[in-house]
């Protein structure tokens, strides 16, 4: 009994320590940051909200327009399941400072007005973090894949029923 006790400790003290690759550089311990999932209006009826989920599987969501709740709402989620939404976002996040692909940036030429948008945020307990922000205008380099994945990344997350219809 008192091996199984040990071993179960050891096993939840390694889960603690979970790590995300970080692009370029050393992993970054996930049990010290928040990530922050923001769209913003567009010409129409586009969901506008934020979401922020934290490595212990806390999360809250404020509603602001076209979403089916108004206003701020908490959840929870297992810790594996903000890890999975780390690691959908994490390819796309900058190695350091921001990454802007908007109507004026060097990714984004000409581009059509009045298009949904993304900011994701990844803070850490000292308040350093990386920012990346994505207008769905701009037209992809070479593959849509980042859009993709940023445009599905809410679905890994226990939100559907505050967004709504989308």
């Amino acid at each position: 009994m008192h091996l199984e006790i040990t071993a179960l400790f050891a096993v939840t003290m390694l889960a603690g320590c979970a790590t995300m690759p970080q692009p370029g550089g050393a992993p970054v311990p996930i049990e010290r940051e928040e990530i922050s999932y923001s769209t913003a209006p567009c010409f129409g009826t586009c969901p506008v909200y934020t979401v922020t989920v934290h490595p212990d599987g806390s999360g809250v969501f404020e509603g602001k327009a076209h979403t089916a709740i108004t206003g701020l709402r908490s959840f929870t989620m297992t810790p594996d399941a903000y890890r999975r939404f780390a690691a959908a976002l994490s390819p796309y996040r900058p190695a350091s400072g921001e990454r802007l692909i908007q109507p004026g940036s060097p990714d984004c030429g000409n581009a059509p007005t009045d298009m949904p948008s993304v900011d994701v945020h990844w803070t850490g307990l000292e308040g350093a973090g990386q920012h990346l922000s994505l207008y769905y205008g701009c037209r992809p380099d070479s593959d849509d894949r980042m859009r993709t994945t940023l445009r599905a990344a809410p679905d890994l997350l226990p939100i559907a029923a505050f967004i709504g219809k989308r």
